[in-house]
């Protein structure tokens, strides 16, 4: 039988209640301690709230360089506020929590960073030893598992990669060489929390940069990630530091290049822009005798599209950041047969702009100064419309399509969907908060309908509005 997103997963003794993951998302909402704090208690208990299978905390260090607000297990005084997490955390749900945790170099201001090719022999066993620190401690504090951070701009992913510079035993010239630190980090956390504790990795199924490894280095360093015995594999793309943008008196940022934004696609990217990444890589394990879960992300936001990926094979869990964020209900509302009440992520990147500027990071779709995504209320009142009064109007001029509407007669009104067709799929296009849209993404020619629907804080959707249906190039041809 083939599984769907609500099918559970077993995962080295930890059980998953359904086949949703909510990927390690920076939230700046942390201290400059490191301690954990009742907003990010706040924020992993709203996952759980939602039914969310797998939590992965945001990344967390394993050493004590200094970082901004970032959370930390780097010493046993960071145990008891985890420990609270955690509790809280399952005394919600049955959702399950694992720590990312993670090294990463040091970055200046200036620009200058340090590279892997600087470190020497002892520093490299001081990161191997404290990743294994780390992984004991989440263990003492009641973690279901955890996940290995060797994706991105950071210390492991940087031996993985082929700009690795290393000339010793962790030689980039070579496959083996680049994969040695991970195998050397694995060994040492199965040392400190044994072989019957979940332990996954995330990586990079493609660097994205120029001379940077692809699609026929990751299925290989795929295959010996399941190869040392980790339990899930959860696979990204970009966000590196070699093609970041530099900005004066900052120091880098790995997701404001090209790599960063294949990492986090916006809303020019088609949906689904990574999924093949995942299906080729499991499909190349499974193949060698391995049924490690592989995770897919990347613009999944449709529990018809999640659905697609886990009954064709190309996927075991599927991960969404940003969605989970805009809608941590996600689940629970498919599991209640209540789709249409999701709110959907529009892929705007205002989450990312803030995490650029070190900001917290909220969603633009949240009511306005919520450090949290609003509560569900299944039993709240659509917004409505009444009366026969069209609600949208629509006009065209050079290129663009200029959309305006009214506020609902009743209910509160959150934001607004903006729905398109060319004839064939219904999609939205933008979430507003106001009551106008200018669409300059249209061909002359060709004919676009258009209609939309208010939803309230808690995702609650009114019926559509009006469809107009407009030819750009021509006059207005109908409104219904």
């Amino acid at each position: 039988m083939q599984p769907n997103i609500l099918s559970p997963l077993t995962i080295n003794g930890m059980t998953l209640p359904n086949r949703t993951v909510v990927p390690a998302m920076v939230t700046r909402l942390s201290g400059e301690d490191g301690y954990v704090n009742q907003d990010i208690i706040d924020r992993y208990v709203r996952f759980a709230e939602g039914r969310v299978g797998l939590i992965v905390v945001e990344a967390m260090a394993i050493h004590h360089s200094k970082s901004g607000p970032l959370l930390r297990l780097s010493d046993d005084k960071f145990i008891p506020g985890h420990r609270d997490l955690v509790q809280q955390v399952h005394d919600t749900s049955d959702s399950k929590i694992v720590p990312q945790i993670i090294h990463f170099m040091k970055v200046a201001r200036s620009g200058w960073r340090q590279t892997i090719d600087m470190l020497e022999e002892d520093d490299i066993k001081k990161i191997i030893a404290d990743f294994g620190a780390a992984a004991a401690r989440a263990r003492e504090a009641g973690y279901d598992g955890i996940e290995l951070h060797s994706a991105h701009a950071y210390t492991l992913s940087s031996f993985l990669s082929r700009h690795n510079k290393r000339r010793d035993r962790y030689d980039g010239r070579t496959l083996e060489g680049r994969l040695r630190m991970i195998g050397d980090v694995v060994a040492e956390v199965r040392r400190q929390v044994g072989h019957d504790y979940p332990v996954g990795v995330r990586f990079l199924a493609d660097e994205m940069i120029k001379d940077g490894y692809t699609l026929e280095d990751s299925r290989l360093i795929a295959l010996r990630m399941a190869q040392l015995g980790l339990d899930y594999i959860s696979l990204s793309v970009g966000g590196k530091f070699e093609d970041a943008i530099k900005k004066e008196g900052q120091p880098p940022y790995p997701y404001t290049g090209y790599s960063g934004e294949r990492c986090m696609p916006g809303a020019t990217f088609p949906k689904l822009p990574h999924y093949q990444y995942a299906s080729s890589i499991k499909k190349f394990i499974n193949e060698k005798g391995y049924n490690v879960p592989i995770i897919s992300v990347g613009k999944i936001n449709d529990p018809a599209d999640a659905n697609w990926l886990l009954r064709e094979g190309h996927a075991d869990l599927i991960g969404m950041a940003r969605q989970l964020l805009a809608d941590p209900d996600w689940p629970k509302k498919v599991t209640e047969n209540r789709q249409d009440d999701i709110v959907k992520c529009v892929y705007c990147n205002v989450c990312k702009q803030l995490d650029e500027n070190f900001k917290e990071v909220t969603c633009f779709l949240w009511p306005k100064h919520h450090k949290q995504a609003p509560a569900d209320d299944p039993a709240a009142q659509a917004p409505a419309w009444t009366g026969e009064a069209p609600v949208l109007e629509a006009s065209y001029d050079n290129g663009t399509v200029h959309l305006k509407w009214r506020r609902p007669d009743t209910g509160q009104a959150a934001g607004y969907d903006v729905y398109r067709s060319e004839g064939g799929e219904v999609k939205i296009i933008e979430a507003m908060k106001g009551h106008k849209y200018a669409d300059k993404l249209v061909l002359e020619g060709l004919e676009y309908q258009y209609f939309i629907r208010a939803y309230d804080s808690s995702g609650k959707a009114s019926k559509p509005s009006n469809t107009v249906t407009i030819r750009p190039g021509a006059a207005l041809a109908a409104a219904e």
